[in-house]
Order: structure tokens, then C-alpha cells, then sequence
């Protein structure tokens, strides 16, 4: 299948937030606080290339809390046309964007053309949050101590809140995407 193919599958935004499960709430506050900067000139250069994006995502992922409803408002004001495709779903187009070549990290975001060419690939995140990332995760203890599972759900419900918190980190995906669409 190509991208055009994959797209039609997927779902709209819209019907996607409904279905989530996890995070849904999270995901709406950070869409429903987050304000686009004042970058007309920028929205109307994306604008021009009639772009459209998958997402491939699932509903407990902590990036694609932060960074989806990003990317939503972002579409909203370029006219980039969103559809949602759940990666453990869609295992024959996410082993195509595997992180490193090997890991199945989310979310990824393909933006292509209207005839279906890839002209931009963004994810799982924005390098100064991979850094916040990183540095927590350095934090933990080795897999195999005792305490390991409850240091790292300690540490996933931090980097949630800071992901929902931190409107700071809102402005550096926002600015990872552009650098992108650039």
C-alpha cells in the first residue's frame, strides 16, 4: 500500500480521542492550552503544499500524549489533513519507520504530498525531550533490581506530568515540527 492508501484507513483525529482509553485527558488539556505562535508566514508556506500526515500511535503512549495534540493545532492552521493508525495494528507500515532500525517507538509522523510521496518523517521526539528522557531514565536502577518496575512507573508518571505541565516542553515540539516542515 501507499501512503494515500494508508491514510484512508486511518481514523480522524476527532474519532481516535474518543476511543482512547489512556492519557485521553492529558491529550486534551495540552490541546486545549497550547496557542500556536504567531507564525503566519510559516502556516502559509505549509499551506501551499497541500500536505497530509499519519500518525501511528496507540492511546498509552506518554509522547504521543504530548505530542499529537501539537501537531493537531499545527494542522489546524496549515491545513495538513490528520489520520490515525494504531502501530500495534499497523505493523507492516510501522516496521518501515522503526527508530534506529530497530525499535518500534511512537509517535511517528509521515507527512507526505497528494500523490502519496513521503516529503517528511518527525518522531518518536523532539531532540531536547529525548535529553529530559534520557537523563530520567539514567536516574533508574539496573532491570534487574528489586526496585526497578516501581522506580520506572515512578518515572513514566513524572514524564507524564511534566509532559502535561510543562508548557515549555509544549514550545520545543512545536518548534521540532516546524524545523521539519521547513
Amino acid at each position: 500500500m501507499n501512503l494515500n492508501d494508508w491514510f484512508e484507513k486511518g481514523l480522524n483525529p476527532d474519532l481516535y480521542i474518543q476511543s482512547m482509553e489512556k492519557h485521553k485527558e492529558d491529550l486534551l488539556h495540552i490541546y486545549d492550552h497550547f496557542i500556536l505562535p504567531n507564525d503566519e508566514a510559516f502556516f502559509e508556506e505549509v499551506r501551499e503544499r497541500n500536505l497530509r500526515a499519519i500518525v501511528l500511535t496507540e492511546d498509552w503512549c506518554g509522547d504521543a500524549m504530548l505530542n499529537i495534540p501539537i501537531l493537531l493545532k499545527l494542522s489546524q492552521a496549515t491545513g495538513i489533513q490528520v489520520r490515525m493508525l494504531l502501530r500495534d495494528q499497523n505493523l507492516e507500515l510501522m516496521d518501515q519507520y522503526l527508530t534506529n532500525g530497530k525499535s518500534r517507538s511512537i509517535p511517528i509522523f509521515i507527512f507526505f504530498d497528494q500523490d502519496g510521496n513521503e516529503v517528511a518523517k518527525w518522531g518518536p521526539r523532539a531532540a531536547k525531550i529525548q535529553e529530559f528522557v534520557d537523563e530520567s531514565r539514567s536516574k533508574l536502577p539496573p532491570q534487574d533490581a528489586e526496585d526497578f518496575k516501581e522506580k520506572s512507573s515512578e518515572m513514566y508518571m513524572f514524564m507524564t506530568k511534566s509532559y502535561r505541565d510543562h508548557t515549555d516542553f509544549w514550545t520545543v515540539v512545536y518548534n521540532s515540527l516546524k524545523e521539519t516542515l521547513k
